[in-house]
């Protein structure tokens, strides 16, 4: 009977060796008296959140030059990655392109597609005022060259393109599917023709905002932002297959052509380049 006012001065102090939360006696203190480390536990490091319970991932996100140090559920999906990033940077999940080693698939959990602590998120987009701000005059060269074109016979029977159509189709083209518009590859698009007649490939550089126009000679890197307009038109006699030109300045002699590029690709290209990015 002499120990029990002991025995509730210690019961007292418990709550406070055990940083608030309540449990027995043996989780804060031995028998003798001393104080025992308490085991640890995964949801103590990650804070007190909803997702406390569960593993977390640190993550880089970069987008627009901005760096986000973030801590995130490894077992959440990619769609619930992209509205963290809305919250972040104010950038529509629509208008996000968000990488790790690839595009990131919106239904896959990050441990999944094997996603790490310290892992360096690239997130290319613009916000819907960036968007409007750009794409206004882009839209209005555009109006403008088509209006022009209205008024030409169609490209392909212009003498300075039958001379490189009139090689035939090249033999490494890549297949095309008439009548469906798809993604782009994750391969860069080759087995074209620019306009000196040599071979040309396009590759889609999402996380550097960069098309990469290549040839046997060199790779030229431009930017997404400096490409003023597309234009595309169907092959006669081979309507599956394009001629397309990326204006790069103000005339016609800023215009670099390539030739036989698959029509489902068409599309994806154009949206690409000109920053409308809901098809992909």
């Amino acid at each position: 009977g002499a120990e029990e006012p002991g025995m509730e001065a210690e019961a007292q102090e418990l709550p406070l060796g055990c940083g608030g939360g309540g449990g027995s006696l043996a989780a804060g203190r031995s028998p003798e008296g001393e104080e025992r480390p308490e085991p640890p536990q995964a949801s103590v490091s990650n804070g007190g959140d909803e997702n406390s319970a569960r593993e977390l991932v640190e993550l880089k996100v970069i987008w627009n030059k901005n760096k986000y140090d973030v801590k995130f559920c490894l077992d959440s999906t990619g769609a619930e990655l992209k509205q963290k990033i809305h919250s972040l940077t104010g950038l529509p999940p629509a208008m996000q392109k968000v990488m790790f080693k690839g595009l990131l698939p919106e239904e896959k959990t990050l441990r999944e597609i094997k996603v790490t602590n310290g892992a360096k998120i690239m997130v290319v987009g613009s916000t819907i005022n960036d968007v409007l701000a750009v794409n206004t005059p882009k839209e209005a060269a555009q109006q403008e060259v088509k209006a022009e074109e209205n008024k030409k016979e169609p490209l392909c029977r212009q003498k300075q393109h039958r001379k490189v159509l009139d090689k035939g189709k090249p033999d490494d083209v890549m297949p095309s599917v008439k009548g469906v518009q798809e993604r782009l590859p994750t391969v860069p698009l080759s087995g074209m023709y620019n306009k000196s007649g040599g071979k040309v490939r396009l590759t889609f550089k999402l996380e550097q905002d960069q098309l990469w126009i290549g040839t046997k000679e060199r790779t030229e890197k431009l930017p997404m932002g400096s490409i003023k307009n597309v234009v595309s038109e169907p092959i006669e006699g081979h309507e599956d297959y394009h001629m397309m030109a990326f204006q790069l300045g103000p005339t016609e002699a800023s215009y670099y052509w390539v030739y036989w590029v698959p029509t489902q690709y068409v599309d994806a290209i154009k949206d690409t380049v000109l920053g409308k990015w809901q098809y992909f």
